[in-house]
């Protein structure tokens, strides 16, 4: 059974007594993974990347929106506070794990570090853009939209190339992807997909295959990056 490290939030918290910063994620994320044959292992922010030298895979979950300064940009209003421990973190992970040839998978935010990490932009706020869909009623909330993948790609391998139900909750998406090729578009023209033709395995997906509600229609993808990680380790 492959080993996987799963990026995690440093937020507040209160449980019990106490009220901390602390590492956390949400058990969706593990949950998922372990449904398709994964053992997690969990990676708090640590400019440290050594501890993935010793795993097979690596996943990027999402959370709060990417510091702007990171791709040149000024903030926009409405951009969260920024969380500069964990882009640094997972910039330096992603770039360890594609030297390493490893499989990766971006969830969300996860794809937009990708594409930073690829020399890309983002849109800050897509309700701001002409002629888009809504992704996010309000923050916490998920909205369902149509998504279309290219049919030479991994996610057109997993889930076809008709269009397909996908979730979202977010305000900021990939602009520009830079290095990265893009696979997969919703309706109004958002990108929902990047992958690296150069690798094995390493896809990102603006949507949030954790959820429960798509666990059927999601753990196919996760189980190709599981495949994927099972290769590496046999290889490494």
């Amino acid at each position: 059974m492959p080993v996987v490290g799963l990026t995690c939030y440093l937020e507040p918290a209160r449980w019990g007594a106490w009220e901390l910063p602390a590492v956390l994620i949400p058990e969706w994320y593990v949950d998922l993974l372990r449904a398709g044959g994964a053992t997690v292992v969990l990676l708090p922010p640590d400019p440290d990347v050594a501890a993935l030298d010793r795993l097979d895979g690596l996943v990027m979950a999402g959370g709060a929106d990417i510091d702007a300064s990171r791709y040149s940009a000024a903030p926009h209003e409405t951009a969260d506070a920024p969380r500069a421990s964990r882009d640094a973190s997972e910039l330096a992970l992603y770039t360890r794990a594609r030297e390493l040839g490893m499989p990766v998978l971006g969830i969300c935010r996860g794809l937009q570090i990708m594409a930073v990490a690829h020399g890309g932009t983002l849109i800050q706020h897509l309700p701001d853009a002409p002629g888009t869909i809504v992704h996010r009623e309000r923050p916490g909330a998920f909205v369902d939209h149509e998504a279309r993948f290219a049919s030479d790609s991994v996610s057109a391998a997993v889930y076809g190339t008709d269009p397909v139900v996908v979730n979202s909750s977010h305000h900021q998406a990939v602009d520009s992807p830079g290095e990265l090729r893009v696979t997969g578009w919703a309706a109004d023209g958002t990108i929902e997909a990047c992958e690296d033709p150069a690798a094995d395995f390493c896809v990102g997906v603006q949507w949030h295959p954790e959820h429960p509600d798509r666990r059927e229609s999601d753990l196919p993808l996760v189980r190709a990056f599981v495949a994927a990680a099972e290769a590496f380790a046999a290889h490494h």
